[in-house]
């Protein structure tokens, strides 16, 4: 995979010397004077990192990065002079992923990016797998697989009967949420809540099979007087 990184400069200079050595370990590189001009290479291409000074005119680097954070999770290297220290604080705090400080040698930021981009290839690995694992619920040590209709506790299969898992995927589709015995019953049967004493029923047979102590459940809590839930662990 060829790494496409943002170099974000107005010092000609060293924004010139850093694409020399990015381009030597085969990194497509863009080149953006201040954070307005990144902001419109940002529209064009897909970038895997960004190497943004702080002081620039027009938008300065602590700006820039405030605005991308909300649509980009690419990591940021900042360069700052040794002055501007608190800068520097404020970056990181900011969305910044790493910095450093003018002048630097070369062989640490090549260094700095590659520990970056490692890091962000692992995170895009993680993020690819969630998204392709859409119909896999995890709560906790509670494993709920929608496609193999399996439940698992632990990492051990357990048995569950066609309502006790329609219940459970329910809960754990959107965990934290209250469900009321009667949005139970209508989600599970697609029908009009008629009897929803069953659902009591159902919910104590889940408990017994998912539960270390049904008495002290872990997972399926009652909220008195309001219905069921599933908590976020």
């Amino acid at each position: 995979m060829i790494y496409n990184i943002l170099i974000v400069e107005d010092e000609k200079d060293i924004a010139k010397a850093i694409e020399i050595y990015l381009i030597n370990q085969e990194y497509k590189v863009f080149i953006a004077n201040n954070g307005l001009e990144a902001l419109e290479v940002l529209e064009k291409e897909i970038i895997h990192l960004a190497i943004v000074d702080i002081m620039m005119p027009k938008m300065d680097g602590i700006e820039f990065t405030m605005k991308i954070r909300n649509d980009y999770d690419f990591p940021v290297i900042m360069l700052s002079a040794k002055s501007e220290e608190i800068d520097k604080i404020n970056g990181l705090n900011i969305g910044a992923d790493d910095y450093i400080t003018k002048p630097f040698n070369p062989l640490e930021l090549l260094a700095r990016v590659n520990s970056q981009l490692r890091r962000y290839k692992k995170f895009l690995s993680i993020k690819e797998n969630n998204v392709l694992n859409e119909s896999v619920f995890t709560i906790g040590g509670l494993e709920l697989n929608q496609d193999t209709k399996e439940v698992s506790i632990d990492g051990k299969i357990i048995k569950t009967t066609p309502i006790e898992f329609k219940i459970l995927y329910l809960l754990m589709k959107n965990p934290g949420r209250v469900f009321s015995a009667d949005e139970i019953y209508e989600n599970v049967w697609k029908e009009r809540a008629v009897n929803t004493d069953t659902i009591m029923v159902h919910i104590r047979n889940i408990r017994e099979k998912i539960e270390v102590n049904p008495k002290n459940p872990k997972y399926i809590k009652v909220v008195w007087g309001v219905g069921y839930k599933i908590e976020k662990q």
